[in-house]
């Protein structure tokens, strides 16, 4: 078996014996629209979903039919119009979006009529006429290709990838006066709006007879309204939801495959399949949705290596997709957004809303006051760090982080809003090293002492509770590379506050498990103030009768969950830690059992 990681090319993967997830069942589906809108985040599929179409409508390619189609769901049962039209594609992840706007205009002409040269010389026995190439306006180039078209009887499918990706590059970049040049892009006789005004004129004379547009988000869509407003969204249905993406099934499929051929047995096979799971969980992009996606970028990244090595990927994390923590960092910038960010490590890390935005711009997106907080919650969905969960009991989608690579991104942006300086972030990564080295806790705390809880002094911080601690210590402990990382893990539907279990393939190392219960208790409930908590001595932090009853709590349920973990997964070098925190000021903590797994076990 061959993982075809960094391939979207259909044909490709069909004749070249590369694994492939049938999706062809649903073209029957799709062609019960004629203009439609599907949206997913980046490097979830997009790309060969497209390629798949063009393929399957391609009229040159009817005598290949068989070969790229056969065994497949729509091999068995194809529609009358497979292998009947010309297909003309445009993919705007190709149209440079730097310079100004009269350049990026430049760029997007130059890309369309490069394809429209590509198609004239693609179907060249088959048109009767020549297209005329438009150097300085593609809109002409496209009304001469529509002509040609005309002139042969076979209609035209228009594929559009990316349809907002170099719109989005301004959005998010670094790009000087970025909302002017939008602006100038997407309003009025902007050259996004002129070109989707022109294909909405063909599609409503029939020129164009179908178009199916991919994109990040509606943003643009939103945007352009009038200029192309016939479009169908059908990013939402519950049947499309597996458009892009695998199945649970079919990633337990291909590890099983994988691991026969590395000759796993069945247990070393399960556990390959459980890191698969525990790393990558999946999607679900509509609240009616019966299965999750996992994102085939992570997925095929995994099996790949492990095809290749018979190990994991050392890091999970794909770099291809760790660009997505720009979409954080817009968020953190946000009045509120990074308290959401903070929310969003909390016990469930669910946050609740009627509907995912379905109609916002760049408008909404560069006003304080339109920047609430479903506009906030719909940004991160649509993006990919968020996902639909369940409908709960009020009718509400709740909505959470889909895995723990994505919840990676989410410490690392938490870690860098706090500890902005590169030393603080060095010294916080060398005191997080003694504890799971050398089961030394010490360093850690005083950190958190000495540099957190200065931060959280700020007015901008003011998060007095346990979930701050908490996450103040994850922000400095997350290791996806030795780790299987956990806040909140759920152990006999009780929920431990922090436990990080050595990978499966990092047990060779010498390192440590550990589990940590934090409490906290306020400057109020201890009857000091600030100054007064900073002066104790550690024997009078330690005597103070509130620290004594949260400190004789958290040990009671460390030995507790301890217990459950070494039950659960058996055979850990098990550390466990209580952790109180007294206000912002100061902490105590203990080691609850015996210290017999050290570095050397």
């Amino acid at each position: 078996m061959k993982f075809p990681y960094g391939i979207c090319d259909f044909a490709k993967i069909r004749t070249q014996g590369h694994f492939y997830c049938d999706r062809t069942g649903l073209i029957p589906q799709l062609e019960l629209g004629e203009f439609l809108l599907f949206i997913r985040p980046r490097r979830f599929g997009k790309s060969l979903l497209l390629s798949m179409l063009y393929n399957y409508y391609d009229v040159a390619k009817a005598g290949e039919f068989d070969m790229m189609f056969g065994g497949l769901e729509i091999g068995k049962h194809p529609t009358p119009l497979h292998n009947q039209y010309f297909v003309l594609q445009w993919d705007f992840s190709c149209v440079d979006s730097f310079g100004e706007v009269h350049e990026i205009k430049r760029a997007l002409h130059d890309h369309i009529n490069a394809q429209i040269n590509h198609f004239k010389v693609y179907y060249r026995r088959f048109l009767k006429m020549n297209i005329e190439i438009d150097p300085q306006n593609a809109i002409t180039s496209i009304q001469c290709l529509i002509t040609a078209a005309q002139m042969t009887g076979y209609p035209v499918y228009l594929l559009i990838d990316e349809y907002d990706n170099f719109a989005n590059e301004i959005m998010m970049g670094v790009h000087r006066d970025k909302q002017r040049k939008y602006e100038a892009l997407v309003y009025e006789e902007g050259p996004l709006r002129t070109l989707f005004k022109a294909i909405k004129s063909a599609a409503g004379r029939s020129l164009f007879d179908r178009i199916f547009i991919t994109g990040v988000s509606p943003v643009v869509m939103s945007d352009i309204t009038s200029g192309y407003n016939i479009a169908k969204n059908i990013y939402l249905k519950p049947e499309f939801n597996t458009l892009c993406g695998f199945t649970a099934d079919e990633i337990r499929n291909a590890v099983e495959t994988a691991g026969r051929e590395c000759g796993f047995d069945e247990e070393r096979t399960l556990e390959a399949l459980n890191m698969m799971r525990t790393w990558y969980n999946g999607y679900k992009f509509s609240s009616g949705a019966s299965k999750p996606v996992y994102n085939p970028t992570l997925t095929l990244y995994f099996l790949d290596e492990l095809q290749e090595t018979c190990q994991y990927p050392r890091k999970m994390l794909d770099t291809n997709l760790a660009m997505d923590a720009g979409k954080l960092e817009y968020i953190a910038q946000l009045p509120k957004g990074g308290q959401l960010l903070l929310n969003l490590m909390r016990e469930d890390r669910r946050v609740l809303i009627d509907e995912p935005a379905d109609r916002f711009g760049i408008r909404e997106m560069l006003s304080d006051q339109s920047k609430n907080h479903v506009f906030m919650v719909s940004f991160l969905y649509y993006f990919g760090v968020l996902t639909i969960a369940e409908v709960i009991e009020t009718g509400e989608l709740a909505l959470t982080v889909p895995n723990l690579v994505i919840k990676k991104l989410y410490v690392e942006k938490i870690q860098t809003m706090l500890l902005p300086e590169p030393g603080d972030q060095d010294d916080g990564a060398n005191a997080a090293k003694a504890l799971y080295q050398k089961g030394d806790m010490g360093p850690l705390c005083e950190f958190v002492e000495q540099r957190y809880f200065k931060v959280f002094h700020n007015p901008d911080y003011r998060w007095a509770n346990e979930l701050t601690v908490k996450t103040a210590f994850l922000t400095l402990l997350y290791n996806d590379i030795l780790y299987v990382m956990d806040s909140e893990s759920e152990i006999d539907r009780r929920y431990a506050d922090l436990t990080m279990i050595i990978r499966p393939d990092m047990r060779k190392y010498k390192i440590l498990d550990i589990l940590i219960e934090f409490k906290f208790v306020t400057l109020k409930e201890a009857g000091l103030t600030g100054e007064q908590a900073r002066n104790l001595t550690d024997e009078k932090l330690a005597a103070l009768p509130p620290m004594i009853r949260e400190m004789e709590e958290a040990q009671k349920q460390v030995a507790e969950y301890g217990r459950a973990l070494e039950k659960r997964h058996g055979n850990l070098r098990l550390r466990k830690y209580s952790v109180v925190s007294l206000g912002f000021e100061r902490i105590w903590w203990k080691e609850t059992g015996d210290k017999r797994f050290d570095i050397n076990t």
